[in-house]
């Protein structure tokens, strides 16, 4: 009985957790495994990840969420890859090993911030 309350009570975590890493961005997690974003730009390329998350991850209102250049927590990340909700297609193990998706999520990473609207001359108002 107590088992089952300690894992029915970490699954309700783990799911609050995930909900709140989806909507609001987060430092990288430490535990993240290391990757190599080369590998990983070809990664996100091949998988077709650019298709919804754009070329450089940053997404659109009519495809799918911006991805970098401060991705989720990787734990969160390679949860979602694995186990999405909406119309995104699960990439498990058997499609995407776990090392590729350490190489995708720092590709993701090391995607540089945007600069402000109001650096660009032609977005500010005259």
């Amino acid at each position: 009985m107590r088992v089952s309350i300690v894992v029915a009570m970490t699954i309700a975590l783990a799911a609050v957790a995930g909900v709140g890493a989806q909507t609001t961005p987060s430092q990288p997690s430490a535990a993240a495994p290391s990757g190599n974003a080369d590998e990983g730009k070809k990664l996100f390329l091949s998988y077709g990840c650019y298709q919804c998350h754009g070329r450089e991850a940053q997404g659109s209102n009519a495809t799918g969420p911006r991805l970098g250049p401060k991705p989720i927590a990787f734990t969160a990340f390679n949860r979602y890859v694995r186990r999405p909700t909406g119309q995104m297609p699960p990439y498990t193990v058997k499609v995407v090993s776990d090392a590729d998706v350490a190489h995708i999520y720092a590709y993701v990473q090391s995607r540089s911030t945007p600069p402000a609207a109001q650096s660009i001359p032609l977005l500010r108002e005259p």
